[in-house]
């Protein structure tokens, strides 16, 4: 079985979402003194590769912890974007030259090579983002989420977030953020993982996505 990981690694200084602050660890016990390693964690919910649920935008909206656990497993299929410039739409013609196949899928997963940024301040730049059109389609189309390797589903200057607040109130699927190495998924459907803790009443939180191929 190969597994590729899709997930940032969780640590102090690590790009955050404007506004919010980095992740603290801070060492609660040690080997020297206590015999054992032990952190306490600080983070925002939403902080590194993470899952939205609906609860996010919408009070009453699902929350991550009321979501059966197949919905955060199932096949995925990579829609490759990186030809788009900054600032540019992610439309339905994307999905047009990969046939059936995306229908076929669980998760729609949009590569924009935004990963290869992480670390620096272009990642925080004007993305690609989808276009209404597409919104629909993937509204839609059934699926248990879509994700993506940029920092949001909606750009870092709209306050209102537009699409997150469309797709929330239509559906109850999960959206995923700052995802890494989609670009070693292939062109052909595969298993996807991105499980959460499940924390009472969640809002959003850190995953493990990876891809597996048998």
């Amino acid at each position: 079985m190969k597994v590729i990981d899709l997930t940032h690694t969780i640590r102090e200084n690590m790009p955050v979402y404007p506004g919010t602050e980095p992740p603290r660890l801070t060492g609660a016990n040690s080997y020297d003194k206590d015999g054992f390693k032990e952190t306490y964690l600080q983070m925002f919910s939403h902080t590194g590769t993470h899952v939205d649920p609906p609860a996010h935008l919408y009070a009453e909206g699902r929350t991550l912890d009321e979501f059966p656990p197949e919905q955060f497993i199932g096949k995925a299929f990579v829609i490759d974007c990186r030809a788009l410039r900054e600032g540019e739409a992610i439309g339905v013609e994307q999905l047009k030259k990969y046939g059936e196949l995306p229908k076929k899928a669980d998760f729609l997963l949009f590569n924009l090579g935004w990963d290869k940024r992480w670390g620096t301040e272009a990642y925080f730049g004007d993305y690609p983002c989808v276009d209404d059109e597409l919104l629909e389609y993937i509204i839609n189309g059934k699926y248990k989420g879509i994700g993506f390797d940029v920092i949001g589903l909606d750009p870092i200057a709209d306050a209102k977030l537009t699409r997150h607040n469309k797709l929330f109130k239509a559906c109850e699927m999960i959206n995923i953020e700052n995802l890494k190495n989609l670009d070693l998924c292939g062109e052909g459907l595969f298993w996807f993982g991105c499980f959460p803790l499940k924390i009472d009443n969640c809002d959003g939180a850190p995953v493990r996505a990876m891809a597996w191929f048998e």
